[in-house]
């Protein structure tokens, strides 16, 4: 710890209330959530080590759900010592683990895994829109969506087993198995319509990654050293920005061409490809004084030549659906699932003089910027351009339709999804229901593995409930 104005200890378990009592003097019982200015003394010495206000939180109507106190103390480095040594003195006081108040609050039930990762987000949030989502998902927002489809399992996986244990008694009704069968068709649908949203909201808690491309000295670097010598640049380095809220990972790498036969500058140029293959955004920067000397009069199909002409030179082929179909109307497209994002760059537009030319290919073409990086002419155009791509790849979390922020969610869903298309296999008329049963029971323990929440008793407690059995 460092110093700071105001230093917050908390303490939290069965004996939370012997620090108030013995470092802070307050008698017994305690007033709940009252804020009390006190002497905080040592409990052996009774020196005095400070003087900060006290406030007491019984369980479970607490973060941890147990009996806790906070001391709110000044935040010199010899103040926190000295009370945390203080409390050390009490028998069956100690240090916290790391993540141990918010673990001993998951275990109580007051967090499940998707709000305490949201929690660990919110945190970590660098920028707005990291800030937006992960105070939802800290608030519920995914915990509430996946409990709703895991008491749909429930009831479901209930139905079925009662079905195989109870049918030849006639207490189960004879359209129930139809009833999992829609059940579980709808489930399905909401799952498939979750996981296809493009990463919007993995992309949006890792930040974009982005790329800048182009052949050498095409333009001022970002993040490294720059000489008129083309093949300076040799690795691949990254920077994490804010653009208008979004976070971006930019990545500047090597200037690509053809017939390198230096071996580092080489592995420079293939390792910019291999991290243009995984990005989610290219940034192509095109020199402005060789596309003037490429034509001589300025029509939209003749600056989309240039542009394939540059993508086959630089081996960038992968890109070249996104770079060269370019848009001849202003609005973009807004489905973050959609194919890799290209922006142009038409860069050293200060060393042309025809400037009617660059302006009429930024108005065909919406996803083309002429700048300037050496007077920083057109820098606001592509900063705007910029927030537009990384809102459609980032998407609007909302509390109405929560976005997948973890790889984690993501895997445990499509295995859940996995095993409810092979209940299906299993449940034909002359399948085994016992086998199709397993499969519900496996995607049951997929969707409860995204909370932590994995009972089997709430599966009986749903059996004798629905159906009065016993």
């Amino acid at each position: 710890y460092g110093k700071c104005g105001v230093a917050v200890i908390r303490i939290t378990g069965p004996k939370s209330s012997e620090a108030v009592t013995k470092i802070a003097g307050l008698k017994l019982p305690l007033q709940p959530r009252y804020a009390s200015l006190r002497r905080l003394k040592d409990p052996e010495s009774k020196e005095m080590l400070d003087k900060g206000l006290v406030i007491w939180f019984p369980g479970p109507r607490s973060f941890t759900g147990e009996d806790s106190c906070e001391f709110q103390i000044h935040g010199g480095t010899a103040i926190i010592s000295a009370v945390l040594s203080a409390l050390s003195k009490l028998e069956g006081f100690r240090p916290a683990e790391p993540g141990e108040f918010t673990k001993r609050a998951f275990h109580a039930g007051k967090l499940d895994l998707t709000e305490v990762e949201g929690l660990a987000d919110l945190i970590h949030a660098e920028t707005e829109a990291q800030r937006k989502q992960a105070l939802l998902q800290s608030e519920g927002i995914l915990s509430k969506l996946y409990n709703t489809w895991r008491e749909t399992l429930i009831r479901v996986v209930a139905h079925v087993e009662a079905y195989i244990d109870f049918s030849e008694d006639e207490n189960i009704e004879e359209n129930v198995m139809d009833q999992v069968e829609v059940a579980v068709k709808d489930l399905m649908k909401n799952i498939e319509n979750h996981l296809t949203d493009g990463r919007c909201g993995e992309r949006l808690r890792e930040g974009v990654r982005t790329v800048i491309v182009g052949e050498p000295n095409v333009g001022q670097r970002p993040a490294a050293i720059v000489t008129p010598i083309a093949g300076t640049t040799r690795d691949v380095v990254e920077i994490n920005i804010n653009i208008g809220g979004y976070p971006m990972v930019l990545a500047d790498t090597a200037g690509l061409r053809s017939g390198v036969s230096d071996t580092v500058e080489s592995e420079g140029i293939a390792r910019a490809h291999k991290y243009a293959h995984s990005a989610d955004l290219v940034i192509l920067v095109l020199d402005a004084t060789k596309y003037i000397a490429w034509t001589n009069q300025v029509h939209p199909s003749e600056f989309t030549e240039f542009v394939k002409n540059s993508v086959t030179d630089l081996n960038l082929d992968y890109i070249a659906p996104k770079a060269y179909t370019l848009n001849s109307s202003s609005h973009m497209e807004s489905n973050c699932e959609s194919a890799k994002k290209c922006l142009i760059i038409v860069n050293k537009s200060d060393l042309v003089q025809e400037t009617i030319y660059l302006k009429n290919i930024s108005q065909h073409y919406s996803n083309v910027v002429p700048l300037s990086c050496k007077t920083e002419d057109g820098f606001p155009a592509l900063l705007t351009h910029l927030e537009e791509h990384l809102a459609q790849l980032c998407g609007n979390p909302s509390r109405e339709n929560p976005c997948l922020t973890q790889a984690r969610h993501r895997h445990h869903l499509t295995d859940c999804l996995s095993s409810l298309e092979s209940y299906f296999k299993h449940s034909q008329t002359d399948g085994d229901i016992v086998l199709a049963a397993h499969q519900l029971r496996k995607a049951l323990r997929h969707l409860g593995k995204i909370t932590g929440h994995v009972n089997t008793e709430q599966i009986l407690d749903v059996i004798f409930k629905e159906f009065c059995i016993g």
